[in-house]
């Protein structure tokens, strides 16, 4: 099965805390992560023409780029049951899921707060992690 690998904010808390959520609901390993301030992430924005630090989670899969709400429904997509009931947002218009999405995005740090650093994950988990 090909790894996807997820690129997201490596200090922010609501991004890790989604990244172990994601880790523990991942029955088949299907994802590897990032972090976005790794070199790794900086050669793949590259890839995909992406200059700037992106204020969202990205998602490549399958040699294709997913960022924001479609992202997030990429990863819903294999999660364990019952978790992909959440694709039922996919109703509403991508305009309005990237809206909200930017708007928890914009006041994550306040609300969720930030690390200093990128913290390093247990080793039990430590191979879903490219450290580039």
């Amino acid at each position: 099965m090909n790894k996807h690998v997820i690129l997201f904010d490596g200090v922010c808390n609501l991004c890790n805390g989604a990244v172990r959520f994601i880790i523990k609901r991942d029955k088949h390993c299907v994802f590897k992560f990032a972090s976005l301030q790794s070199s790794y992430a900086e050669k793949q924005l590259g890839n995909y023409s992406i200059s700037d630090q992106p204020n969202s989670v990205i998602l490549i899969k399958n040699k294709n780029i997913y960022v924001k709400s479609e992202a997030a429904f990429e990863i819903i997509k294999e999660l364990t049951p019952p978790w992909k009931i959440l694709l039922i947002f996919k109703i509403f218009p991508k305009s309005a899921a990237d809206f909200i999405y930017d708007l928890i995005a914009k006041y994550r740090y306040k609300i969720f707060g930030k690390k200093d650093s990128c913290p390093i994950p247990d080793k039990s988990i430590a191979d879903r992690f490219i450290n580039d």
